[in-house]
């Protein structure tokens, strides 16, 4: 028979992992991992009376996408463009960058199975005599590894042509030039170090869903164990 188990750690644990899932997935997608240096606007909209004075731009940089100002000569106005530069993987501008994205897609796939295991711990705690806590723990400090993995070859990536282009000439490996990191970097290792604090915190997890308390509700013959 299934038994609901829900307690204050245990929905804890399930909505830090869904947090820290969605968190990580988000900041790989984001363009903003570099702030470009300035630019000044085109001659079009300098020309363009109607809009007043124009402020320079920061172009930004992702991982495998972009974000850029284009004009429009005909309707005198400026639209940001974002989207992927690269194609296909190969055309990621850096090999660092192509080992960063495969650590992080690595990282963030087994955050996302926890994170949708996680919602079924309340009806089922183990699998095979194995806590599914204990289990969900330890892929998530393997996730945490490869997350870190990722983020530390990122920074070597700042030698390549595509970074240089964004960042000025004196941009090199863990150099940033004339760029400044965005908020999907700070993200992705705010992420991270949640990421560990789910790993050791799955063990509170698995102590409240067996505790006595909930043995004895257990025994009294109740499916609904509420422990807040």
């Amino acid at each position: 028979m299934c038994h609901v188990i829900v307690t204050c750690r245990s929905m804890l644990w399930t909505l830090l992992s869904i947090v820290v899932a969605f968190a990580e997935l988000i900041a790989f997608m984001s363009t903003d991992w570099l702030i470009g240096k300035a630019k000044p606007s085109s001659a079009e909209d300098v020309d363009n009376r109607t809009e007043g004075s124009q402020e320079p731009y920061h172009p930004t940089l992702g991982i495998y996408g972009r974000c850029t100002r284009i004009a429009h000569m005909q309707l005198s106005r400026r639209d940001t463009l974002c989207g992927p530069y690269a194609e296909n993987f190969s055309e990621i501008a850096s090999g660092f960058w192509q080992a960063t994205a495969i650590f992080l897609a690595m990282g963030i796939m087994i955050l996302c199975a926890v994170a949708f295991v996680s919602v079924f711990t309340m009806c089922v705690q183990s699998i095979m005599k194995k806590s599914i806590f204990n289990v969900c723990g330890l892929l998530q400090g393997i996730a945490g590894l490869f997350l870190i993995l990722g983020l530390i070859l990122y920074p070597a990536g700042w030698g390549c042509q595509k970074a240089i282009s964004y960042c000025g000439p004196y941009a090199s490996a863990y150099k940033l030039g004339d760029c400044s990191l965005g908020w999907a970097f700070y993200t992705a290792i705010g992420g991270t170090v949640l990421t560990f604090i789910c790993a050791v915190f799955s063990a509170q997890a698995e102590i409240a869903t067996s505790s006595d308390k909930v043995q004895e509700e257990i025994e009294e013959g109740k499916n609904l164990i509420c422990l807040l």
